[in-house]
This record gives structure tokens, sequence and C-alpha cells, in this order.
């Protein structure tokens, strides 16, 4: 059996949901899921589905809800 990794750097996390992550190649994650969270469109307008509430792209972006990670200290 063969096997890969892949491994992504956190560029952005939601505020109100820190398991919702978007990496470098701007795709959002759920990080207990492990699952790529598609865009959708949803009363014309685009966005995500997070915690089964539809939030639109301009609206994530003009309440501030993304932000970036905190700092995490590495102990090595």
């Amino acid at each position: 059996m063969t096997s890969f990794t892949i491994s992504y750097t956190i560029k952005f996390v939601i505020k109100f949901a820190q398991h919702y992550v978007w990496n470098q190649h701007n795709e959002l994650f759920n990080l207990k899921t492990g699952r790529k969270i598609r865009q959708v469109r949803g009363g014309g307008s685009i966005g995500y589905v997070i915690d089964g509430v539809f939030y639109s792209c301009k609206k994530l972006k003009e309440n501030k809800y993304i932000i970036k990670p905190p700092k995490s200290e590495c102990p090595f």
C-alpha cells in the first residue's frame, strides 16, 4: 500500500469558529473533520456554510471575522 501526506500552512482563521481555517492556496478547511469546505452561492451572494449557517464572503470581511492565527510558542 502506498500513502502520501499533504501539508498546508494556515493563513487565516475564523474568529467565532477557530477550527475553520484558510490555507496558503485560499482553500477553507474544517480541522475537526479534515474536510475542504466548498464555496457556495446562496441568495445571490458567494460564501461558505460554517457550522450550518451561511456566511457571505462580504459579511466575513466587513465584520472582521477573518483573523490571522494566534502565534504559538514552540518550546524547542
